[in-house]
């Protein structure tokens, strides 16, 4: 864990809870992780894809009760 300069992290700490909050929110932001829209998009672009691949025959798909009984079989 990287220690933060003690004058750093003192005058953070002694933030009111919103303003921490907010600093919070803008560091997240900094790192650019996907947003939930992003992951939201990415599966049903991921799901549209897999359907796709479905209609036109490239992959078949597997009733559950045999993926599941694999899966029984195999614990």
């Amino acid at each position: 864990m990287i220690t933060l300069p003690p004058n750093i992290e003192q005058e953070v700490l002694v933030l009111p809870s919103n303003e921490r909050l907010a600093l919070i929110d803008k560091l997240i932001i900094s790192l650019n992780l996907p947003t939930q829209s992003d992951i939201d998009k990415l599966w049903a672009d991921e799901a549209e894809r897999r359907i796709e691949e479905l209609d036109k025959g490239i992959v078949k798909g597997i009733p559950g009760e045999e993926v599941f009984a694999e899966i029984r079989a195999r614990l």
